[in-house]
């Protein structure tokens, strides 16, 4: 099955962001912080389950998506769980991981991340930003949720995808 965007999703997915972040942060200016962060980097809006179509999973908030991006010569990859699940998300991950990836795009284990991860953005976050929203996400509870393996460029995807439009 092949999903578009809906209009308004961007929307939704803040909201739910802004509700979870809330909730999540009363503990520390660092950690309200880094929740800002991720509301305003919109780490929702492609990491929950049902944001990009605008039914946000509150059950699922960042724990990954079951709707992945069809890139071109790539193939289709899903964006992962960002809770500090040890089996399935980043909890096996240090700070100094979580950092390096949001701002080099390389994970932990030398595996480069999708160019839909706007890494080279994000990698002009302050120190202290950076570090907040690592924070923040080594703090959330642990969601056990599996996200659809990546399917190959030549493979014939089972699972909901969109397709990313890639410059020429």
């Amino acid at each position: 099955m092949r999903v578009s965007i809906l209009t308004g999703t961007a929307m939704v997915a803040g909201l739910l962001a802004s509700a979870m972040a809330v909730a999540a942060t009363k503990q520390s200016p660092r950690l309200e912080r880094g929740a800002y962060l991720a509301t305003i980097m919109d780490c929702t809006g492609c990491h929950t389950t049902g944001a990009l179509v605008g039914q946000p999973d509150p059950q699922r908030y960042l724990a990954g998506s079951t709707i992945g991006f069809q890139i071109p010569e790539l193939g289709i990859v899903y964006p992962p769980n960002l809770t500090s699940d040890r089996a399935t998300g980043l909890g096996d991950w240090s700070e100094r991981d979580i950092v390096n990836a949001v701002r080099t795009g390389v994970r932990p284990d030398g595996r480069v991340l999708v160019p839909v991860m706007p890494y080279h953005s994000y990698s002009r976050l302050t120190d202290a930003d950076v570090g907040a929203l690592a924070s923040y996400l080594k703090s959330l509870p642990p969601v056990r949720h599996q996200v659809p393996a990546n399917t190959g460029a030549s493979e014939k995807p089972t699972t909901p995808y969109l397709t990313v439009a890639m410059p020429e």
